[in-house]
């Protein structure tokens, strides 16, 4: 993304050629972009820039974008919260509702659900909800799919700024907090291949050094998903540096690197300043 509120674009990252795939869209007001297993994108955001809470928050929603250039965004019908899990393997695509975006859920309330992308509409097809917290002592958000698309990592955002990492087996219901961790900040990113370990946004040492906590004091950490929270390994330190962090890791499909962005304490959640990639195997 260019910003928040902005365009989509891909990067060639052997080239570095970079082509922007909104820019025939006037005043376009995007805050993600994520592929398809079939190439084509699903775009995050609303209509139309207002102000960042009605934008972010009401008005965010689901849009389709074909891969063939020139493509332009068409809406799925869908308002949700934050971000989406998109499967590398199917067309599911996993995310959540709040009160803010359904009003017919109670005030607080928040709920995930699966459905699936018809790319030929294009539109969602056999939405169910897979699981629902009934206050704000679990905002919801859908991060990744693994195990076979048969498991979803997501966020559980708690009071005080804290939150946790869960999975939900999607064939049994059952619900796994991974983190361990209660009262920290700890928001499940990209996930390796494998399923066995996520990329976090993590304060955990923050909370360790006694500084301030939560979101605008995180780097980033790999957690293994067996539901101990003990094998979490810190991978950056760029908070250490006062008015730093590091933040939206992505994991790439072979495993071998992942991309990151390097931003500021002070900024909202999403605002970057530069795209790093780190290396978890030598070349």
């Amino acid at each position: 993304m260019a910003k928040s509120f902005g365009d989509a674009f891909v990067i060639d990252l052997q080239s570095r050629i970079i082509r922007c795939l909104t820019c025939n869209v006037p005043g376009a007001a995007f805050l993600r972009v994520m592929h398809l297993v079939t190439g084509d994108y699903i775009l995050i955001g609303p209509e139309r820039f207002k102000d960042i809470r009605t934008s972010r928050r009401e008005e965010n929603e689901l849009w389709f974008l074909g891969r063939q250039p020139g493509s332009r965004p068409v809406r799925l019908g869908q308002r949700m919260s934050e971000g989406a899990a998109i499967s590398k393997r199917s067309l599911k695509i996993a995310f959540a509702e709040t009160s803010a975006q359904n009003p017919e859920l109670p005030k607080g309330a928040s709920r995930l659900l699966v459905a699936e992308v018809d790319p030929s509409s294009p539109a969602l097809r056999n939405r169910r909800v897979v699981y629902e917290s009934p206050d704000n002592r679990c905002t919801l958000e859908a991060q990744d799919f693994f195990d076979d698309d048969r498991k979803l990592t997501f966020s559980c955002y708690e009071p005080g700024d804290a939150a946790s990492v869960m999975s939900i087996d999607l064939e049994t219901g059952q619900v796994t907090n991974h983190s361990q961790a209660p009262g920290t900040y700890n928001e499940p990113e990209g996930i390796f291949p494998d399923g066995l370990y996520t990329l976090v946004e993590a304060d955990r040492h923050a909370v360790q050094r006694g500084w301030s906590r939560g979101f605008r004091q995180i780097d980033i950490w790999k957690l293994r998903l067996d539901g101990t929270g003990k094998d979490f390994t810190r991978l950056t330190h760029f908070n250490d540096f006062e008015g730093y962090k590091a933040s939206n890791p992505v994991v790439s499909t072979d495993g071998r690197f992942m991309a990151f962005q390097l931003a500021r304490s002070a900024d909202e959640a999403g605002v970057g300043y530069g795209i790093l990639l780190y290396w978890f195997r030598k070349e």
